[in-house]
């Protein structure tokens, strides 16, 4: 049997599968019975199955170069490397929709297994019956303008063309998307508990406390994942950067805001019973944004509005992203009177009235790149122009709500509850007030300059410095257990942020970029490093053809940047080659060999400083989520108004 038929046979049993299981829940909450649990675990096996197989016989599909399968002749090739063969079933929209489907079931029968002990509550039961739609919709996708397994008829001798020459000369290709997606569909978990609360009007505390670590995880996933995006552009684009405000990498970075406002959000509300409606907003938010921006990258929108009218999963997502709007929006409305929160701020001076000011800065954050990021396509709709929105919008815009940010890092963590008293404050900040202004001395004792840089680095540092002090609190109290709870390790997680910003402003503020005509033996000198050319070379792959500059940088060890032509696709691409150090880095890139000299290169030299701190900062990230996930100990001060956040239940 065909792998096209077999595809198409799992599609179709998974997405019966996801109907019926929408069905059965739906009839058991009419009914009031709790046997539809019991009923649908069949069903969450069988789609999950019929998920598995899919994606099963899509691989089997790509390492077999079967090409009578439509998405391995537009995507596969027999010279594609194993790696990135494996991978190409993420490299383009159908294969993209089949990985998401494999995760979100996955997700599914987690959750059946977390809450099988609660088969008779109403809200594990709307919250699967979510799940159950979610479910329906992309395995529709899969059925419909999205189809993986169309059938194709190769002529004789066929090869296809391979994935995109940039999707196959990284090693993180393999690695960046799936985990990007873990985190994407994570967010449907408490998205779906969300509309259950709203539904079964249990919109207190009891849903947070559910999907708590549910939320964190999907977190921690989105923030790896973005940070392996940042890593694989910088190791393979070659223009030296790894974050340029693309809309694909915008359409990442708004949930992102969304969800870590929500994670700081929800602190107040299980604390206060305040901002019902700001946390019920914003997991609605994260989650319609994930929607959002597959609509972006995956409907060809980008390209042109009028690829978007043509498209024929756009508006099929589109429709599924109003619709969660329309449907969310509506339930809040309605039970806008339960919303309403039971107690208030006392003092903006406090835990509560800072999570509230964070909010409002993530919420602006998310809506200057939301703008800037979707109204190229709103000027050509109305009016045909084709415009961009460049760096300098992005850069002008967040920079002040980033200084903000850090800011209020430095400040939450030492706030007491309901108000704080200026004694109270001055003696939790000035420790972090002084580290600050250590770190501005120090950057600027080795050279560092400008305003916008030191005032990066201060605040970092102040940030750090308060972050730091309640780490080594808890450790002195708890020990080792000081390191774990979602506070204990939300401050890990705090450090690894502030370890990204400050990189990003060093590496922003203080990039060199220069390009160089050289012969073999030649040096060039640039902020202090010498590049010399020793000579090329030609190497041939089986996909490929790479010509390798010899480049030894300050008379240590030769790197190899290169310039590699895929037959195939028709098309060159340069292949960096970094030197990384504490203190900064140099990537090279090849832009040409010039014809008519002898041996000639044109290199391109980037040096950054404190590159490889983003990607601590990501792993430091990583372990404070993990951290933040094991439980702490909970033990509750016996006078909330005064109480440091050290001695808050965790």
């Amino acid at each position: 049997m065909s792998n096209s038929i077999l595809g198409s046979g799992a599609v179709s049993l998974g997405l019966a599968a996801s109907i019926t299981g929408m069905i059965v829940v739906a009839m058991g909450l009419a009914n009031h019975r709790g046997s539809w649990k019991r009923e649908t675990r069949w069903l969450v096996g069988i789609m999950t199955f019929a998920a598995i197989a899919a994606v099963v016989v899509m691989e089997r599909a790509l390492i077999t170069r079967d090409f009578t399968v439509a998405y391995v002749a537009e995507n596969g090739s027999s010279k594609t490397p194993a790696l990135f063969n494996f991978a190409t079933m993420w490299a383009a929209l159908e294969g993209s929709i089949l990985l998401w489907t494999l995760i979100l079931t996955g997700y599914v029968v987690a959750v059946l297994v977390k809450f099988r002990d609660r088969h008779d509550d109403p809200m594990v039961g709307w919250a699967m019956l979510t799940l159950f739609v979610v479910t329906t919709f992309f395995f529709a996708l899969m059925l419909g303008p999205a189809n993986p397994f169309k059938s194709f008829n190769p002529p004789l001798g066929y090869d296809g063309p391979g994935p995109n020459p940039l999707l196959q000369n990284h090693v993180l290709m393999a690695f960046h998307p799936p985990v990007l997606y873990l985190g994407y569909v994570g967010f449907t978990v408490p998205f779906a508990f969300a509309i259950s609360a709203l539904v079964t009007g249990r919109v207190g505390e009891g849903w947070l406390l559910a999907t708590r670590r549910w939320t964190v995880m999907a977190w921690g996933f989105l923030s790896l994942g973005i940070i392996l995006g940042a890593w694989w552009s910088y190791e393979t684009l070659g223009w030296g950067g790894y974050w340029a405000w693309d809309p694909v990498e915008n359409a990442s970075f708004l949930p992102w805001l969304t969800g870590t406002a929500f994670i700081h959000s929800v602190m107040v509300q299980e604390r206060r019973g305040m901002l019902r409606v700001w946390n019920l907003s914003l997991v609605v938010s994260t989650f319609a944004l994930t929607i959002l921006g597959t609509f972006i990258t995956r409907s060809g929108v980008l390209n042109s509005v009028h690829a978007f009218v043509e498209s024929g999963i756009g508006p099929w997502i589109l429709t599924f992203f109003a619709l969660i709007v329309v449907v969310s929006l509506g339930l809040i409305a309605w039970r806008g009177d339960e919303l309403r929160s039971p107690g208030r701020i006392d003092s903006p001076v406090s835990r509560e009235g800072a999570f509230l000011a964070n909010n409002v800065l993530f919420a602006a954050f998310a809506f200057v790149v939301l703008l800037g990021t979707i109204f190229p396509l709103i000027v050509e709709a109305v009016d045909g122009r084709s415009i961009s929105v460049g760096n300098p919008y992005f850069d002008r815009m967040t920079m002040p709500i980033g200084f903000m940010l850090l800011f209020l890092m430095g400040i939450a963590p030492v706030l007491p509850w309901r108000k704080a008293s200026s004694g109270v404050l001055s003696q939790r900040l000035i420790g972090p007030a002084w580290f600050g202004a250590a770190v501005v001395l120090f950057s600027v004792l080795v050279g560092a300059r400008g305003w916008a840089p030191l005032l990066a680095f201060g605040l970092g540092g102040f940030a750090a410095g308060a972050s730091g002090r309640q780490l080594i609190l808890a450790t002195r109290r708890q020990g080792w257990r000081g390191l774990v709870g979602r506070t204990n390790g939300g401050m890990i997680v705090h450090i690894g942020v502030i370890l990204i910003a400050v990189a990003f402003a060093a590496s922003n503020a203080y990039v060199r970029q220069d390009e160089f005509n050289l012969l073999p033996g030649d040096t060039a000198t640039m902020s202090g490093h010498t590049l010399t050319f020793e000579g090329s070379t030609v190497i041939e792959y089986p996909n490929r053809t790479e010509r390798v500059a010899r480049i030894r940088i300050d008379g240590g060890q030769v790197y190899e940047p290169a310039l590699a032509t895929y037959p195939f696709a028709g098309q060159s691409i340069n292949i960096p080659s970094v030197r990384s150090t504490a203190v900064d880095d140099i990537a090279l890139s090849v832009l040409s060999y010039p014809e008519g000299t002898d041996d000639a290169v044109l290199l391109r030299a980037t040096i950054q400083p404190m590159i490889v701190w983003l990607w601590i900062g990501g792993l430091v990230i990583a372990g404070g989520t993990l951290m933040a996930v094991v439980p702490g100990n909970r033990r509750r001060p016996t006078d909330p108004v005064s109480a440091p956040l050290e001695e808050v239940s965790v």
